[in-house]
């Protein structure tokens, strides 16, 4: 996944992660600001993850948001 992918898109996908992740609050999504260390980090506090178990839950999310925009464009 291309980490810049994530920022470009992260006006289009912060209420999606919002979603994902109820806990996160606009302050959370404005800070992050598509950076995917700073969504790990923010993970790690809210919901007292491993930082391997943060990552896991990124990783997840990003194949989520980008295998729907590659559906949206076949059809």
């Amino acid at each position: 996944m291309n980490r810049q992918k994530l920022r470009g898109k992260w006006d289009q996908t912060k209420g999606l992660a919002r979603e994902f992740w109820g806990e996160l609050t606009g302050d959370d999504l404005n800070f992050i600001a598509g950076q995917r260390d700073r969504l790990i980090g923010r993970l790690e506090a809210k919901y007292q993850l491993s930082r391997s178990e943060a990552e896991m839950q990124v990783e997840l999310f990003e194949r989520k948001i980008f295998s729907a925009e590659k559906a949206s464009r076949l059809h």
